[in-house]
């Protein structure tokens, strides 16, 4: 629903409220993860799904169940491991009994319907059940035989996994990378940092997190995120990053011409638009910047590019060509 610019100059006093209520409160249980915790709130408000990358002790998982700590939402978790099976994250069909004592097929619902969704080390399951995810990201419903599932609203997925080199771990398929809206790292903690985690680890109390929003006011927020207008030509800059990606592209980077087998596409340029709406909103800003959309390129776009054979011989990051694209 389109608003003035008098409604919006009003409800964006509130949500930038809300909005440092939530980040405030994330922080007293997640420590030194700032980009974490910004990331993966912006998936929630934006009504994407969110991939988180570190090494194991860094926090990943507790992200994840911090934020369901501080919203009123239903909130579900699954453990990957190379035996689960699609049925066990979508549900499946079971014979009941009625008081009659009748048989009848009844659907018990898994743990995909919930509003948030943390699926712990996605990774390490297999791509068959990696894959029975898609139609949950992408349509918010599930298709069990000939019925369509719908899934509460809003819905939102918190994978986390390990990186690549660890053992025993399966490649997502790039179909399913790209439903991911962003992806952000957990990173080691400096001293002080973890002399604060020891603190309220070992410690005898540990921080009582508030709910501090519902549902309702999560799709609210996203109403004014949506309102929140993109210049012209700040949105050309957004698709010339398209192209500059490309390999094939002539005016495109060493860097991508050497080592990218493919970059983003379409869904990736949608995703640093609506990052850099996020970014200007929790400012108090009614219309994004170029800076904004800067601030959401690493995080929608770093799980886009795919490197070829070269580039993960050598180690690229693909940061480093993220950082070269938006130079071109």
């Amino acid at each position: 629903m389109a608003m003035t610019r008098e409604e919006m100059a009003t409800l964006i006093q509130g949500f930038v409220a809300d909005y440092e209520k939530l980040e405030q409160e994330m922080s007293k249980a997640v420590v030194g993860q700032g980009e974490a915790i910004r990331t993966v709130l912006a998936a929630l408000v934006l009504g994407g799904h969110v991939l988180v990358e570190g090494l194991p002790g860094t926090g990943k998982t507790h992200l994840g169940t911090s934020l369901a700590e501080v919203v009123s939402m239903s909130m579900n978790r699954i453990q990957c491991t190379p035996d689960l099976m699609p049925t066990d994250i979508i549900g499946t069909y079971v014979i009941m009994e009625t008081a009659q004592g009748r048989r009848a097929f009844e659907f018990q619902k898994g743990p995909l319907f919930a509003n948030l969704v943390l699926v712990d080390q996605i990774n390490r399951t297999t791509p068959r059940t990696q894959a029975a995810m898609l139609e949950a990201m992408e349509q918010e419903a599930i298709t069990v035989s000939t019925e369509l599932f719908k899934l509460p609203s809003p819905f939102s997925l918190i994978a986390t996994q390990n990186p690549l080199e660890q053992e025993g771990t399966y490649p997502l398929p790039e179909a399913q990378i790209d439903r991911f809206l962003f992806q952000t790292k957990t990173v080691m903690p400096t001293q002080d940092e973890m002399a604060t985690i020891l603190e309220r680890s070992t410690g005898s109390q540990r921080p009582v997190l508030r709910r501090i929003l519902d549902g309702n006011r999560i799709l609210k927020m996203r109403e004014i995120v949506k309102n929140v207008t993109v210049p012209a030509d700040v949105s050309r800059w957004a698709v010339e990053l398209l192209d500059y990606s490309q390999p094939t592209f002539g005016k495109a980077a060493k860097i991508v011409k050497d080592y990218v087998r493919y970059g983003i596409g379409p869904r990736g340029v949608q995703a640093v638009v609506l990052g850099g709406k996020f970014y200007a909103a929790i400012e108090g800003r009614l219309d994004a910047k170029k800076e904004d959309l800067l601030k959401a390129a690493f995080p929608a776009l770093r799980h886009r590019i795919f490197l070829n054979f070269n580039g993960e011989a050598e180690g690229i990051s693909t940061d480093a060509i993220i950082d070269e694209v938006v130079k071109r």
